[in-house]
């Protein structure tokens, strides 16, 4: 109450004031006009948000007008074909330049279009009456007009369709002149493509700009008649649709709440790539896809370097194969392929594998010379002949050769001990319990897993590599539909030859019925490679979720995103960015059901909650049966 006193005061006290002012203006003119010049200084040292918003200079010429630095120029829709597409506009919109678009809309009684309509009715059955008489060949064009107002008269009067007179305007706005030309002819080319002409404003350029300012003013006035239909085929926010008849559920557009439905074995190769910071959702989508995919008949192999998969795959009852020094599971990089097609010569596949073998040498002691080159060569072919696997072997009924074997080659050869010495670590030393040892793994169950997270840093490139050779190896076997999914790709990306080897693998994999899944958080170490530039360029499917600052100009100009999608990569929530498919692309949004959840959620929190329930339920049963 004393507040509102207050204020009732100080209104009263500037209404006194005001009353006195006024008083002042209609006794003394002289002190009107001195009253008036000081109102007059005073406002010129008050700054307004119109003087922060205004260009520095405006220039109106006849075709554009000079914005500051910038030239503007208006573009107007004068007439359109019989019959246009939903989605015409959609080019225009999707164009990566700054424009503005304005849409307006007259509505006109249908009472006036049908009696405008009736009499357009009796003058085209006069025209078509009067040439059947004369025995003058009939007229498609002012029959199917007529065809054409009987349907509009039909449906206003029906009410399904309502009269408009439509106007489009698109206002461009570029730093030179001969970008406006240019970006001009682009506009009227894509109009014009799709039989709709258009012009540009002629001593109408300020008109036209105040036209699509966001005031609602429509200055030029130049509008076509329309019905509703073609009217809402101009809609301007649409986005690309990606269902399918049949695949998986990926997630929900954001754009219209549609499904992303997909089988990413339909496109031109089942390769799919995934970047994301740490935290927005990679693991969680991929774990998604992964379910979903097993229960479509799909096998998945995965690799897991943070023990992220193994709530999934104990939950659908996979198989989680812990690879370390102390692991009872053991690869041998030695293995050759079962069988890779009646095609396939033995010594075409021993090469093959003496290729692979040298790429794992270099990561596990370095780089190597030409001459080391050679002498390792060699010692890989003198080890698989040692076991008696050469050009004229059956590989079916072999016995690989072990590190070790490689080790002894080596040392017996000139020039090899050295590399025998760098080796040693490896069958002797502290690494010896990784590489050297027979494979006793089994990959008979619909989802494998291999873990790597209680290796060393060091020893994870080296196993994630054997552990990809083994499987490509699994893979070249027997065909089956299969989806491999590596994460923390970055890690292969950091060698040459590893990063080779999977991009070999990428692009080979479609013959085998493989799709490889490579996901990274790591997004500037991916694609500063050449070889990690090729495997996205070699992958249909691509999901971007949550990008950081420091990556995101890198991820704009790989794959060739709006300024829009930059901005929308850098503001996604957790699991939502942007879903590639070929040539489309939407905003989506990974959803999962509450069972779903509880089997792929990485959140720890939301882990421990889940074991403590198990405990509490398997306390309780222990407790019924006592």
């Amino acid at each position: 109450m004393v507040n509102f006193q207050r204020k009732l005061k100080k209104t009263e006290a500037a209404e006194e004031k005001n009353q006195d002012n006024f008083e002042v203006i209609e006794k003394d003119p002289e002190k009107t006009k001195e009253i008036i010049t000081e109102e007059k200084v005073f406002r010129k040292g008050v700054l307004s948000v119109r003087d922060l918003i205004s260009p520095a200079s405006l220039k109106v010429s006849p075709t554009f007008l000079r914005l500051g630095q910038q030239y503007v120029r208006t573009i107007f829709v004068i007439t359109y074909p019989r019959y246009i597409g939903v989605g015409w506009f959609a080019p225009i919109i999707n164009l990566n330049f700054t424009f503005d678009i304005a849409m307006f809309f007259y509505p006109v009684k249908s009472a006036v279009i049908l009696k405008q309509l009736k009499k357009r009715v009796g003058n085209l059955e006069a025209q078509i009456i009067s040439d059947a008489e004369k025995g003058a060949a009939r007229d498609p064009i002012r029959e199917t007009a007529l065809r054409d107002i009987e349907d509009l008269r039909d449906a206003l009067t029906q009410g399904t369709e309502k009269f408009f007179q439509f106007g489009l305007y698109v206002t461009l706005y570029t730093d030179d002149k001969e970008e406006l030309e240019r970006l001009s002819d682009q506009i009227e080319d894509i109009f014009g493509s799709r039989l709709v002409f258009s012009r540009r404003v002629l001593y109408q350029a300020e008109q036209g700009f105040n036209s699509t300012l966001p005031l609602g003013n429509d200055e030029l006035y130049i509008a076509f008649n329309m019905n509703s239909s073609p009217v809402a085929s101009s809609f301007p926010f649409i986005s690309s649709e990606l269902t399918s008849d049949r695949g998986i559920l990926y997630g929900i557009n954001r754009h219209n709440n549609s499904l992303v439905l997909f089988d990413r074995f339909d496109l031109q190769n089942a390769n799919s790539v995934v970047f994301a910071t740490s935290g927005a959702g990679k693991s969680y989508a991929v774990k998604l896809e992964v379910l979903r995919s097993l229960m479509m008949g799909a096998e998945v192999i995965i690799i897991d370097p943070e023990y992220e998969y193994k709530h999934l795959s104990d939950a659908v009852g996979g198989t989680y194969i812990n690879i370390s020094l102390s692991s009872d599971n053991k690869i041998n990089p030695f293995d050759l392929p079962r069988a890779i097609g009646g095609e396939a010569k033995a010594k075409d596949i021993i090469r093959s594998a003496v290729i692979t073998l040298k790429g794992l040498v270099r990561l596990m002691i370095g780089n190597l010379d030409y001459n080391e080159d050679s002498i390792v060569d060699r010692a890989l072919l003198e080890t698989y002949a040692k076991k008696d696997i050469t050009s004229d072997s059956d590989l079916s009924k072999i016995e690989p050769p072990i590190m070790s074997d490689f080790e002894q080659v080596l040392e017996g050869m000139e020039g090899g001990s050295d590399l025998a010495q760098r080796l040693r670590k490896y069958t002797e030393g502290t690494f010896s319990g990784l590489l050297n040892s027979p494979t006793n793994v089994q990959m008979d169950n619909q989802l494998v897993s291999f873990s790597v997270r209680d290796l060393e840093d060091e020893l994870r490139p080296i196993a994630i590599y054997t552990i990809v050779n083994y499987i490509w190896n699994i893979v070249r076997s027997e065909v089956k539909k299969r989806i491999l999914v590596i994460d923390e790709a970055w890690w292969m990306m950091q060698h040459e030859d590893s990063a080779k080897f999977i991009f070999a693998l990428v692009k080979r994999c479609r013959k085998y019925y493989l799709g490889v899944t490579t996901i990274t958080q790591d997004v500037n170490d991916f694609l500063t490679s050449p070889y990690g530039k090729a495997i996205v360029t070699n992958s249909s499917l691509q999901l971007l979720l949550k990008q950081s600052p420091a990556a995101i100009d890198l991820v704009k100009k790989t794959f060739l995103l709006t300024e829009g999608e930059k901005y929308l990569l850098l503001e996604s929530g957790l699991g939502e960015g942007i879903f590639f498919a070929g040539n489309k692309h939407v905003a989506i949004k990974i959803v999962a059901s509450y069972s779903e959840d509880q089997l792929i959620t990485s959140d720890p929190r939301q882990l421990l909650e889940i074991e403590e329930a198990k405990r509490e339920f398997e306390e309780s049963q222990l407790e019924d049966n006592s």
